[in-house]
């Protein structure tokens, strides 16, 4: 039994489901449906470094600035998404056309 290797997983599978499931549930989740672990990690240790970041200047702001500091995280993640979403679909469309 031979197993696929990981261009013809990355073909076989859905791009818009890819690109579906980094932007909804964001942070990486079409990474794990393509099987793209390398690319998992990466994302989940960015939205991390974001987290930890928020939360370290958030500690010293006054209770007048929570709200920006509050659009400021989410912004940051859906942008986060947003790139991974792209980048998700792109690596569909480049392996299927040099395949």
């Amino acid at each position: 039994m031979t197993f696929p290797n990981r261009d013809q997983v990355l073909a076989a599978s859905a791009g818009w489901v890819a690109v579906l499931l980094n932007v909804l549930p964001g942070l990486g989740a079409g990474y794990l449906y393509q099987r793209r672990w390398k690319a998992y990690w990466i994302t989940s240790a960015l939205a991390t470094i974001w987290f930890v970041a928020g939360a370290a200047l958030a500690q010293g702001a006054a209770a007048d600035a929570e709200q920006q500091n509050q659009l400021v995280g989410l912004l940051g993640l859906l942008l986060l998404a947003g790139i991974t979403a792209a980048e998700a679909g792109l690596a569909v469309k480049r392996v299927r056309d040099a395949g």
